[in-house]
Formats: C-alpha cells, structure tokens, sequence
C-alpha cells in the first residue's frame, strides 16, 4: 500500500504549499538513485509474491457474513508476538487499506524457480495468519476465517460489517454513503490518504461498474438515498448515480479490494527495462485470465474484474483536469477542486487516473520506437528537462518521460516530520509519488545504497499488478509462476523477442479485459509475429492467444523456457510424467483451461452461483443468504474440502482429485 511513514500527515489543503519541494527533492533523490545504481550489474533472478487476505466473521445463527473490522489487531500480533514464528515459516504481514485486510509475503525472496515451495510458503501464511486471528479471537460467538477474495461481495451494504453502530457518528474522511470509517485502517495515513483524495478532486470520488441486467432488475441502483450530513457531499451522491450502473463512492471500495502481486529483480537497468516493456500487452490479457470481481455493493456487475472501481476509487483528478463539469458548480468554482488558486492557469488535461494501465513504454533497447508510445500522456516539463539535464546522473528522453509523467500528479500524504530531507540518502519525496502512480506494471528503482558492489541491496526490478487473487493457494501459486515463467523467458531471451505493440491498442485491451465473459468472449489485440521488427496485430480470443501454435503464449513462451531450464522436451504436458514437476503440469493445466474455457473463471463460478441460488430473487442483488452460502463455499474451496464437490465443480474432477491427494 506504498510509502507507510510515522508522524503527523498534513491534510491536502495544508500540504499542497509543499508539492513542489517535494517533487523537487524526489526528482533530485531519483538522480541520487541513478548515480549509485545505474551500473549495477549481474542480480540474480531473486522475486516474490503479494498475497492479500480478507477476515471474515460468519454469523451461523443469523446467516450472515461481515468483514470483521474488530479484530486488527491481529496484524500487530503477527509483527510482535508472533515474529519469530513468521521468520521461521518465512512469512511477513503488512498492513493494507482495510482494517480487514492483511496483506502477506514471503520474509525472504525466492530465488529462480522454486517449484511448489510457492504454494507451501502461501499456505504457511494463511496457517501462521490463522493461528494468530483464533487466538485473538477466541470466545467469540461468531466464527471467524481468513479468504483469499478479490472483492467482498455485500461491501457498502447494511451489516455488511461486524460493528453493532457504525454510523452513531459522522464518516469524516470518505463522506461516503455506505462505507463507515471503521473499514480503513488505523494508522492515520490511510484516513488521511482518504481526505486528501477527496479535498484535492474536490468532489467524492465516483465510482460506476455497469449492473448485471436480470428479469426484475431496477433501472438504476436504488441504494442512493438523500442524506444531510455532509450538505456538499451526500448532495453529490443522487447527481452522480447513473441508470443501469452500481453507484460507489468512497476509496474503500477500491482499495478494500484485494490482488495478486509479482515483483522481479532484473540483472541490470537495462533488462528491468525490456522486462517491463514486454509485459506491458500481457497484464491485460492475465488480468482477464485471472478475473475474480463479478459482484460490487450486493449487486451483479455486468464486468468480471476490479481494476476500474480502484481506478475511479483513487482519482484525485479535479473536474477541470477530467474534463468535465463539476457535479455542483457552485461548491466547485471552474472545476479546480483544492489547487491552490495560483496554480489554476497551469492546469492541465489529464486522460486518466492515477490507478491505470502503464501509459509509456520505457525503451532503452534495439527493438523499441518511439512510434509504440501514440497515446496522450501530459508530462511535467519541469522534471523531464531535470531528469535529461543535470550533473547527477542524466537520464536518456524515454526513461525520463516515464518518470515526468508520474511527476504530474501532486503527493497524496505529507507527513509534517519528513519534509526537510537528505536527498543523497533517503528516497521517501520520490517514493510519495512514485508508489501513489498504480499501474499495471511498475519500475521500482533500488537505494542510493545500492552501489554495483554492494549485493546486499536490492537492484532494479519490475513488479506485475494486474492479477486478481484466487480463491487457493494453489491458483495464487500457479498465477504467480506463470507470471515467473513468463520474466524468466524475457530476461533469459532479451535479444530475441520483440514484443512491443502500440500502446493504445494495451489500453482498449485493458478495457476488454473489464467485460463480462472476456475470457471466452472478447478479442483483444494481439501480436502476428514476436520476432519482426514491426508491430501488426490481430484480433484474437484469449483461448488463441495462450494457444496458437505461431504466436500463442504456451508455445512461444512457456515451452521454450521450460525446454530451457531442462524441465520437458517439447510440451508441457510432459510434466504429467514428471514426479518431480507434476505440480508444475497443474498450475499451468488450469491457466490452460480457464483460457480455453473449459474451466470457468471465478467471476463466472461466483456469478452462476448467485444465479442457481434458491434465494436469489432474479434482481441481480446478492442478499444476506446468497453472500453467507456463497462464503462459505469459498471457505470450503479454499480449504480443499471437496466434501459437496464444490471443488471439483470449480476446478474440474482431475485437478480437484490431484489436490485432495497431493495436499502440502
């Protein structure tokens, strides 16, 4: 969840006096950055995963499931009193947006390819996470549990968490409508981060995701109601609510969802750089692949996955620089939100929020043209003149455009004790925007400790953020492996492959990506040929693109890295006969059948159940009963438990048989 710093956050009207020394200083500790590593060389492949878990209190008697915000604390158990145990399971907690949420990764990286050690490593979390919440809880009536979810389905709806009156007080940070100020975390960045959001776009931000059109479903989401807390805010709600689109309103709604992450360490700036670039037309594709978000505020979506309410749940972007009116023109004078009045002539267009798909390729290798990069990207000119010409460490014009456009945005969070800082040895002014830009793929640069000899710090790495999260360990592994898979070939094979495709045809993709049933359904763009110097491309379904025997992705990239590294001769079928890599022949047996569509993905397992529920009323709203029974399956499935044959129907009879027998 970025840069988590102690201290007194600065609310946005009182910081945004220091935006401009703050980009300044993050800009020259950048430079510093450069300076130190900009010759490292020769670091291994050393990568990890992000897992994100929400705690969920199921209430048996009343058939009800919440997210527990009660019990947090048990995040500062996992980092106090129960250290030691999460060091020798190597495991490490940290904390995320919600208050139900924990956020988990390995303490130390993995190294190349660890075979099944990733989905052992993902269930020590869950074991470690699980010990810790019992304790904590025990006694309790209700029955608590920990799931992997990409979204909680009744977020936003009554009793949808487990505090007896969350709203015998006013909401401040987020004003919203449905979610009680209980749900972000307690450490005072994330009510901050909220207010800021909000001050500085000067209007709530406003969330749309199209309903799922059923026999009795309303026009519009009748959940909006008038309310008289906040007179400029909760008059925004009924404006801004659209016909046939679920209404949201608050930054809880996004970032309480949770992901899949993958970061990579590169050999050197310059692989970091290709690897980024070459993953850059496959995040789309893997986060339809991997999509997980059917249902939002108890209602159906007409989209499977959660990458635009994050998007619309951050976007701090005012009504002049979105290009539009503001909701209420009164409250909102010219549309400049809270920049400052002086600034107001120097406002500029900006097409997207800050929670997008990468908007620049970085280049920096033989295969790269300007020419891929045809989209609309506003940069600061400021930084991108700095970041050329200096006596630091000057930076070629792609790598510092990519850079100066993340520098238009202002930092979300200042914290009062931090603003004087030492730009040679800190990289917090860089890293308050740098980790507040969420996009698809993100270049993390090391430390000014990270001078080629010292191999003790971490060099340049790249980190993949599309995927949603699955239900298992072993789907969270198997994603996270195909995405390693995937790193290594273009790491190992940097001078083969061109997979460059013009940038506005990733971002209708990204867009595809967000349809109901785009894994079986929709074409996205494709390259013809990965090894030409041009960028053609076609139109294919997701099932073509894994599977084409010219240009598909198993067998113009998985086969060769696994021919490679000694695994199989030819396919990766050959795994199956493999007593050493059978597991391997799973993770990528399921990826293959979900893009096949033999498989359905969990949006579309999720959905047909709320379908075939008795107690689903044909409105697309998911109610009490539906999400309690829908949760608890999830907890069955994700517990391996195919006593009702959930299992099998969610993962198919063979991979679920080899599950049950092959448990970790």
């Amino acid at each position: 969840m970025g840069l988590l710093s102690l201290g007194t956050p600065l609310e946005y009207l009182e910081s945004r006096k220091h935006n401009e020394d703050v980009r300044d200083d993050g800009i020259e500790q950048l430079l510093y950055v450069f300076k130190a590593a900009s010759r490292r060389d020769g670091d291994p492949l050393y990568w990890g995963d992000e897992v994100e878990y929400m705690m969920i209190e199921f209430d048996d008697f009343g058939k009800n499931a919440t997210l527990d915000v009660r019990h947090d604390e048990v995040l500062t158990a996992l980092n106090t009193d129960d250290y030691a145990l999460c060091v020798a399971h190597n495991v490490h907690f940290h904390p995320e947006y919600g208050r139900f949420m924990l956020e988990a990764t390995p303490n130390a990286p993995f190294k190349g390819y660890p075979g099944k050690y990733v989905e052992f490593n993902m269930r020590q979390r869950r074991v470690v996470a699980g010990m810790a919440y019992d304790r904590l809880a025990k006694g309790e009536s209700g029955r608590f549990g920990i799931l992997t979810l990409a979204t909680f389905p009744r977020m936003g709806c009554p009793d949808s968490i487990n505090v007896a009156s969350p709203w015998d007080h006013k909401n401040m940070a987020s004003c919203s409508l449905f979610l009680p100020d209980e749900v972000i975390n307690r450490h005072i960045r994330f009510p901050t981060l909220t207010k800021n959001i909000r001050t500085r776009r000067g209007e709530k931000v406003c969330i749309h995701v199209p309903m799922y059109k059923d026999e009795k479903t309303p026009d519009a989401d009748d959940t909006v109601y008038r309310r008289d807390w906040f007179p400029r805010e909760d008059a925004e709600s009924e404006l801004a609510a659209r016909p046939g689109y679920i209404y949201m309103d608050s930054m809880g709604f996004g970032m309480g969802c949770s992901c899949l992450q993958t970061t990579f360490q590169a050999p050197n700036l310059d692989k970091a750089r290709y690897l980024y670039d070459s993953l850059a037309n496959f995040a789309p594709v893997l986060m339809a692949a991997s999509a997980a978000s059917p249902i939002f505020k108890g209602w159906l979506a007409d989209q499977d996955v959660r990458w635009s309410v994050i998007s619309d749940a951050v976007d701090d972007r005012t009504p002049r620089e979105r290009g539009v009116e503001p909701l209420l023109p009164k409250c909102n004078k010219g549309g400049f939100g809270a920049i400052a009045p002086e600034l107001h002539d120097k406002v500029q267009r900006i097409p997207k929020s800050r929670y997008s798909t990468v908007d620049l390729f970085l280049g920096g290798n033989k295969f790269f043209k300007r020419s891929y990069n045809d989209t609309d990207v506003p940069v600061n000119e400021k930084v991108l003149s700095r970041l050329q010409e200096n006596h630091i460490a000057p930076l070629d014009y792609d790598l510092a455009r990519h850079f100066a456009h993340l520098y238009i945005r202002d930092p979300l969070v200042i914290f009062q004790e931090s603003i004087q800082q030492d730009n040679q040895n800190s990289t917090n002014h860089f890293e308050n925007i740098q980790s507040t830009n969420w996009q698809t793929l993100r270049l993390k640069p090391p430390t000014q400790e990270s001078v080629p000899e010292n191999k003790d710090k971490l060099g340049w790495r790249v980190e993949f953020r599309p995927l949603e999260i699955q239900l298992t360990d072993f789907e969270n592994a198997a994603y996270s492996l195909f995405t390693f898979l995937l790193a290594d070939f273009f790491l190992t094979f940097t001078e083969e492959i061109n997979a460059y495709m013009p940038m506005s045809q990733i971002w209708v993709n990204m867009d595809r990506a967000h349809k109901r049933d785009s894994l079986i359904n929709t074409k996205f763009f494709w390259k013809d040929s990965f090894e030409s110097d041009g960028s053609k491309t076609s139109e294919l379904t997701i099932d073509d693109i894994f599977h084409s025997e010219s240009n598909g992705i198993f067998p113009r990239f998985i086969n060769p890295i696994l021919i490679h590294r000694g695994f199989i001769h030819k396919s990766w079928e050959e795994l199956k006969m493999s007593a050493d890599h059978l597991r391997l022949y799973y993770y990528l047996k399921l990826i293959s059948d979900r893009a096949s569509g033999k498989l359905p993905s969990t949006a579309k397992f999720l959905r047909d159940f709320v379908l075939n529920h008795p107690s689903y009323e044909r409105d697309s709203r998911v109610n009490k009963t539906v999400n309690y029974d829908m949760l608890q399956m999830c907890s069955h499935i994700s517990n391996l438990d195919d006593s009702r044959g959930e299992l099998a129907q969610f993962l198919g009879n063979e991979i679920a048989m080899y599950l049950v027998n092959s448990r970790l």
